[in-house]
C-alpha cells in the first residue's frame, strides 16, 4: 500500500484527478491478485517470525514453567526421602541397624537397588539423617522451652513433656536415635554426640539456675546423666495410645527429677 500511496501522489501533480483515480483503480487490482497476495504474506510472515514470534513474555512463560517442574521434582524427592526414612526407622528399631541390609530396606520401600541409591548415599547416612533430625529437634525445642519459661521448676516439667511427647510420637525414630546411634562412625558419630551433649546442658543448665536461687542442690555431672537416662530409655516400654497420656508420664518424670534436685539431705 505504501508504493501505491507514492505512485497516487506523484501522478496528482503531473495527471487530471480521474486520470488519478484510474491509475489507483488498477494499481488495487494488480495488489488484489494471488499472486501479489502471496508475496505479501510471505513478506508479513518473514517479519512476523523476525520481530514478534519469540517475545520477552514468551521466554518469561517458559523459565516459570521450568521452575515449577524444577519444585514439583524437588518436592517429590523430599518426601520419597521422607519415606524412605520412616520405613528404614521402622526396620532398624524392629530388627536393630546392623541385622538390615539395603536390599531389605530398597524391598520395604519397593525400589531397587539403584533407585533407593538416588536418595540415600548409603545405609550409614540414612541413619545419620534419621539420628540428627529427631535430636535436633529435641535441641530446638529444649531452647525454646529455656527461653520462654523463666522458673526453672517449671521449666523441668516442660522439658519433660516435649521429650515425652516426641518419644511418643515419633517412637521408631526415637528408638533408633537412643539405640543405634552409637552404630555411626567417624564425624558422624562425633556430630551426633556433640547434639546429644547439647540437649543435655539445656537439662543442666536448668538445674544449675536452680541451684543459684537457692531451689536445688548441687547435682554432679552423673546424677543429670541418670535423669535423662530415665527419659531416654523410656523408648522401651512406653506404648502410644495406652492408657496413660504422654503428659501424665512426663509430668511423673518431672516431679521425680524434681525430688532429686530438691532433697537437700542427700549427698
Amino acid at each position: 500500500m505504501t508504493c501505491i500511496s507514492a505512485a497516487l501522489c506523484c501522478y496528482w501533480f503531473d495527471a487530471s484527478y480521474d486520470a488519478a483515480m484510474e491509475f489507483g483503480e488498477k494499481s488495487l487490482s494488480r495488489a488484489k491478485t494471488p499472486s501479489a497476495t502471496k508475496a505479501s504474506q510471505g513478506s508479513s510472515s518473514e517479519w512476523y517470525n523476525a520481530n514478534v514470534s519469540t517475545s520477552p513474555h514468551d521466554e518469561d512463560v517458559d523459565s516459570s514453567t521450568q521452575i515449577s517442574r524444577a519444585a514439583k521434582g524437588t518436592q517429590a524427592a523430599g518426601q520419597q526421602h521422607e519415606r524412605i526414612q520412616k520405613i528404614a526407622a521402622d526396620l532398624f528399631a524392629t530388627r536393630g541397624y546392623r541385622a538390615v541390609g539395603v536390599a531389605e530396606i530398597g524391598d520395604a520401600v519397593g525400589l531397587g537397588r539403584g533407585a533407593l541409591y538416588y536418595h540415600i548415599s548409603s545405609k550409614e547416612e540414612l541413619l545419620f539423617s534419621i539420628v540428627v533430625r529427631y535430636i535436633e529437634e529435641l535441641v530446638l525445642s529444649g531452647k525454646s522451652a529455656m527461653e520462654t519459661e523463666p522458673d526453672p521448676r517449671k521449666r523441668i516439667f516442660l522439658l519433660s513433656r516435649l521429650l515425652i511427647q516426641c518419644i511418643f510420637t515419633n517412637l521408631p525414630e526415637m528408638t533408633v536415635c537412643f539405640r543405634e546411634a552409637d552404630c555411626l562412625t567417624g564425624q558422624r558419630h562425633r556430630i551426633v554426640s556433640d547434639l546429644h551433649k547439647a540437649y543435655q546442658d539445656l537439662w543442666s543448665e536448668t538445674l544449675k539456675e536452680g541451684e543459684k536461687k537457692g531451689l536445688f542442690r548441687p547435682l554432679p555431672n552423673v546424677a543429670i546423666k541418670g535423669i535423662l537416662g530415665m527419659y531416654f530409655y523410656s523408648f522401651l516400654w512406653l506404648k502410644p495410645g495406652g492408657k496413660q497420656a504422654s503428659n501424665d508420664i512426663a509430668d511423673v518424670f518431672a516431679k521425680m527429677t524434681l525430688s532429686i534436685a530438691e532433697d537437700k539431705t542427700a549427698v
